[in-house]
């Protein structure tokens, strides 16, 4: 049962629907002179159900279960991680005072809403439908459609008129981008058509300013957004806006929908709201000298951040600490915040110092019992110079030659993990394709040939696609050139407000996996304060998992099919098409939908605890049992996360959107999840010897 204008109802009406709608849970209220008491006559009504011989269904059951929980979390007092603050489950004797009627008229409907769809299921009038919505993706246009190719064709034409002007008005005689002495008009534009396929030239002209940003797209923004984004440039917000990203947004009235790609660029009052005040998400991502962080790792310097045993990312002192731009849910936020990472390319070029740094970090990696994995990142890693990652990567072949002949003289059983995968984190893929040159590939693949040969056996691309509109013909030529050089490319998806109505990942997946890019994983945005316009909650995520990209879940021998092609002989984009089509796939379900927590990683195993008075749900969730932790896992035990906004405004927003939500009815059955399995792809080469089971660089407090 969907009832449509549920989400819209006042207090009043709301509890006039319970008391239709539930007369038994109303009669359980009036008869309980108290909390205590309704609890009690809950917990034997939810415990009828869950124990009974007349075969209830399992959904019913469900909700049972879900009730017994929220009575036994009732009271507790409880510390919610992502704050630092304890908090009071009061969830249940929230219910009892509303239908009681002895609630404030001017408090949020949220959290009964979201408590009605709980005693409904409980009644079995409310059956959450585990259906194939796979049929969506046909609402999410590509940019590789013709139609989207052509529209972009007249933004990039207008944009490159805008750019001419832009040029002329320079006074600068050093950039190699400026105009000859008496060229035409016509020239000039020829010239920048030939630029626009230099990266460097997209660098050199990005746009940098709220008033530049709103040139450029027309005078299409508002007022109000310009009003916003002009408190952010103030309050030191970083802009830098590539035109080649630019030319994918619509800035007509009719054609396809950008709302995904535009709330990457266009920031939101929360963030900007927020901004300066932001906390680091990434607890285990805050270093101090000699001190281990909140994985429990020690670390020299922000150069590395750890919270596994197994891996560790490096942002080089580059311009990797640079981006192709500023993602809006960046989870590197706070580290731009403080200027640690930003834009300033001549601040960022290697120092002289840097060759010597780069060679004490690697010694951190090469004396780890426990690191096998490396993922070089930022800002981003690819936007460092090609003679700047020929040196990181250089240093990295040395580093797993000498961790590998160190282990001669060690015996079985006490040998170091030794250098199994390289990972370059890169979002210009999608930012910026034309960074994909000849003499990157060249690096990359002299770099696998030396690196198979000491023992190395994996080396990915990881990068970051948001949208099948940003999947274009430049996008397609980059990945085909990094299949060429032998690394695998795939793909995180950051699961914003936009990004998970209905098919659009499952039409990302898709068109990814045309264009030879397998699927890691598919991120919960991270629930502080500036992302909370795009924060989509946990059961959206799990809803979109098991009805949606169930389409593209491989059987057993399908999965072994693919991995023997992918680790033995590789692959290219014509034959994961084909591989698709012969198996009558869709896409292929590789990825795992999960929530990053901080100091544990990700995980998308929870239960729910309660709700706030607010109506956001309180999570009580597990680490992810299929891969090793840090020790701190023995400390920390279950994590409490208070969701950033309720399920009942993430389908307001929806709707605002123009969404249909009845399509979203089953939301609300999905209060509890489990971390999916991990593709084989992504889990680590077993080792021909017993590696040592001692811990270094750890300093965990007794």
């Amino acid at each position: 049962m969907y009832h449509k204008k549920i989400l819209f109802l006042s207090l009043k009406e709301l509890r006039e629907k319970c008391l239709s709608d539930l007369p038994e849970l109303y009669e359980i209220a009036l008869q309980s002179a108290d909390p205590a008491t309704f609890l009690t006559a809950l917990q034997s009504r939810a415990s009828q159900t869950s124990e009974s011989a007349e075969n209830p269904s399992p959904w019913q059951r469900a909700a049972a279960q879900e009730i017994l929980r929220l009575i036994d979390q009732e009271g507790k007092t409880i510390r919610e991680l992502s704050h630092d603050m304890e908090l009071k489950l009061e969830t249940l004797t929230n219910l009892w005072l509303f239908l009681r009627g002895n609630t404030p008229d001017n408090i949020p409907t949220d959290l009964f809403i979201d408590l009605y769809y709980l005693f409904l299921q409980l009644e079995g009038r409310y059956r959450p439908c585990s259906s194939d919505h796979s049929l969506h993706m046909q609402r999410w246009e590509s940019g590789l459609d013709p139609t989207v190719m052509t529209h972009r064709e007249r933004n990039r034409e207008r944009i490159i008129d805008l750019l001419v002007s832009k040029i002329e008005q320079r006074h600068s005689t050093s950039s190699p981008y400026r105009f000859a002495e008496g060229m035409t008009t016509e020239e000039k534009r020829e010239a920048v058509r030939g630029w626009w396929k230099n990266f460097r030239f997209h660098l050199s002209t990005a746009i940098k300013s709220p008033s530049e940003l709103n040139h450029f797209l027309g005078g299409t923004l508002s007022s109000e957004t310009m009003d916003l984004l002009h408190r952010a440039k103030k309050k030191g917000m970083p802009f830098f806006i590539t035109p080649y990203y630019l030319s994918l947004l619509n800035i007509e009235k009719e054609g396809y929908d950008d709302r995904t790609i535009r709330s990457y660029v266009l920031y939101s009052e929360n963030l900007v709201n927020t901004y300066g005040s932001i906390r680091a998400w990434e607890r285990e991502d805050l270093v101090v000298a000699g001190e281990p962080n909140a994985a429990g790792w020690l670390l020299p310097g922000h150069n590395i951040h750890r919270r596994y045993p197994d891996v560790a990312i490096m942002i080089p002192d580059s311009i990797g600490r640079a981006c192709g731009g500023l993602c809006a849910v960046c989870q590197r936020m706070y580290d731009f915040q403080s200027e640690r990472l930003n834009f300033d390319f001549k601040q960022l070029i290697p120092k002289e110092s840097w060759p010597e740094k780069l060679v004490r970090l690697m010694r951190y990696f090469e004396n780890d019992s426990q690191l096998r994995d490396i993922l070089v990142t930022g800002g981003d890693a690819l936007m460092s110079r090609n003679a700047t990652l020929r040196l990181i990567l250089d240093e990295i072949y040395k580093m797993a030659l000498r961790k590998r002949r160190a282990n001669l003289a060690r015996p079985d059983g006490e040998k170091f993990a030794e250098l199994e995968r390289v990972r370059l984190g890169s979002r210009l893929l999608a930012y910026l394709p034309m960074r994909i040159d000849q003499e990157l590939i060249g690096i990359l693949r002299n770099f696998k040939q030396k690196g198979a040969a000491v023992g190395i056996k994996q080396f990915i691309i990881q990068t970051h696609f948001e949208s099948p509109l940003e999947m274009t013909p430049e996008a397609v030529q980059a990945i085909n050139a990094l299949l060429s050089a032998g690394w695998t490319v795939t793909n995180q998806l950051v699961f914003t407000v936009a990004a998970s109505r209905r098919g659009h990942t499952a039409k990302l997946r898709r068109v990814l996996n045309k264009a030879g890019v397998i699927c890691y994983y598919t991120f919960s945005v991270k629930g502080f304060a500036e992302n909370r316009t795009l924060f989509a909650p946990a059961c959206r995520s799990i809803q979109e998992s098991r009805e949606e990209k169930i389409a593209g879940h491989l059987s057993a021998q399908q999965a072994e099919e693919l991995w023997q092609q992918i680790a033995n002989e590789g692959y290219t984009a014509r034959w994961l098409s084909t591989f698709l089509k012969k198996n009558g796939l869709p896409f292929l379900a590789t990825d795992r939908n999960v929530l990053n927590l901080p100091g544990i990683g990700k995980s998308m195993t929870f239960t729910l605890a309660g709700i706030t008075p607010d109506g956001r749900r309180i999570l009580c969730f597990d680490h992810d049992h299929t891969r090793r932790h840090s020790p701190i896992i023995d400390k920390m035990g279950k994590v409490y996360i208070v969701e950033n906004k309720s399920v009942a405004a993430y389908l307001r927003q929806l709707k605002e959107m123009g969404e249909h939500l009845a399509e979203y009815g089953s939301i609300w059955g999905y209060r509890s999840g489990t971390t999916e399995k991990t593709f084989r792809l992504f889990e680590y080469p077993p080792y021909p010897f017993r590696t040592t089971e001692r811990i270094t660089h750890l300093g965990l407090e007794e």
